[in-house]
């Protein structure tokens, strides 16, 4: 214990700051290092492992003396001290058993150690992959502001030469307002998600963090093996195993303790010399002296094992319902990074190019007269929905895969997913500013 708390203490010193450009494992291993509530869990792990060696040792021996006010006249003479040591000794298999119980415990501390060193983690990666969602969410937005800056001006462009009309103009500049409020709205909703990311992390609510610009799409290599690595491996349901062994110890030493304990001991009385001398005149006896500890109180004994086997069958129908709420959070879980799966393979293959091309196509038709405003704002709603609605569903497919890890309990089998297959598709880094003919760039995922 002393070794892992000074192997602690010094990653703790070497890892006192986060790099420049922070990645998702940084942030993980930081929190890891500074949590308060891990440390907490480590101290509670590491007092329960302090009771192992109490529980196994003896009771303290006893030493007692006593002095006579008068003294106690014997044939070899008057007694006037006596000292004596008794040593209780418990049941056979007593002191195993309560070290047993001791270890159990210590067992169940250390799963909740897991268990919150993998909740937390969880807590940083669900932070992070919204700080990222924000991060692309402002950027696509702010492409919509330039796009319809472009719109505005081609508006204003037609209705000089008499080729359109001012409420066009005015139209354009409405829906430009309405979307610089949308991007208010998300780079204000940075601060609690960097706040929720600085609290994970031990930090202040205002330390600086850098947007995300990257996340790993990666796909979960099988799912079917999930349920059996959850019973496994989860360190909650460890965790109520440990305190079910514990139960099951008590149990029997409950059992124990309807048998009695026995003391040995020895007495030594100081012994003057006798008025009348003879041969045993001045010798101090020496008393060795042998003690029963009588459990003649039945029932307190019966129900304390009683006691033991009702939390014992309590721990076992705690594990039984926390086995059966971890399988529905899976299941749910696996069905959002399913759905977001999808999305994205929706979004970044068919939708997203059909919708730049189709805002593409009306914008050319709008310079030439063949188009309506309403169509080409239309057509920008449309692709600004979808970009964010993907954006939308690869952080929830990276917050989804975090959850089930934590759910589990275990690293998950990850594979990279598979670009999407065509040419035109959103990057995972924030995009460039789109040019004035609404063209962008191709990007790969």
């Amino acid at each position: 214990v002393e070794r892992m708390a000074a192997a602690a203490a010094s990653e703790r010193a070497a890892a006192s700051d986060l790099p420049a450009a922070p990645g998702i494992e940084d942030y993980v291993t930081y929190a890891a290092l500074h949590s308060p509530e891990l440390r907490a869990r480590f101290e509670e792990w590491r007092a329960a492992l302090e009771r192992v060696p109490q529980a196994k040792a003896l009771p303290e021996p006893r030493l007692s003396y006593a002095y006579y006010v008068e003294q106690v006249e014997t044939r070899a003479g008057p007694q006037r001290h006596r000292l004596s040591l008794m040593q209780m000794f418990p049941w056979f298999g007593t002191l195993r058993l309560r070290g047993d119980v001791a270890r159990a415990g210590a067992r169940a501390a250390y799963e909740r150690l897991e268990g919150a060193r993998l909740a937390l983690a969880q807590r940083v990666k669900d932070a992070y992959y919204e700080l990222y969602y924000l991060s692309r969410a402002v950027a696509i937005t702010k492409e919509n502001v330039e796009l319809l800056r472009y719109v505005e001006s081609v508006a204003r462009s037609l209705y000089r030469v008499s080729r359109g009309e001012y409420a066009d103009v005015l139209r354009t500049q409405v829906e430009l307002d309405k979307l610089r409020d949308r991007l208010a709205t998300l780079e204000d909703a940075r601060r609690p998600v960097v706040a929720r990311l600085n609290a994970a992390l031990n930090r202040p609510p205002d330390a600086p963090v850098p947007w995300p610009t990257v996340i790993p799409h990666q796909r979960l290599a099988e799912a079917a093996p999930l349920l059996a690595w959850m019973r496994e491996a989860n360190p909650e349901l460890k965790a109520i195993e440990a305190e079910a062994a514990r139960h099951g110890a008590a149990v029997e030493l409950a059992r124990k303790d309807c048998y009695p304990d026995f003391g040995l001991g020895v007495t030594y009385i100081e012994t003057g010399h006798a008025a009348v001398h003879n041969s045993d005149s001045g010798k101090d006896p020496v008393i060795v002296e042998l003690a029963v500890e009588l459990p003649i109180w039945r029932g307190k004994y019966a129900a304390a094992e009683r006691e033991a086997r009702a939390r014992l069958r309590g721990a076992w129908h705690s594990l039984a319902a926390r086995r059966n709420a971890l399988t529905a959070q899976i299941e749910l879980a696996l069905f959002k990074l399913r759905d977001a799966d999808r999305k994205i393979t929706l979004y970044g293959e068919a939708l997203l190019p059909r919708a730049e091309q189709g805002l593409k196509a009306t914008q050319t038709a709008y310079k030439a007269a063949k188009a309506s405003l309403t169509d080409l704002i239309d057509a920008e709603r449309v692709l600004l929905a979808f970009r964010l609605a993907r954006a939308r569903a690869l952080a929830d497919h990276a917050q989804r895969l975090a959850e089930l890890e934590m759910l589990v309990g275990r690293d998950l089998p990850l594979q990279p997913a598979k670009p999407p297959k065509t040419k035109k598709t959103e990057a995972e880094q924030p995009e460039k500013p789109t040019s004035k003919t609404g063209d962008r760039k191709d990007e790969k995922e």
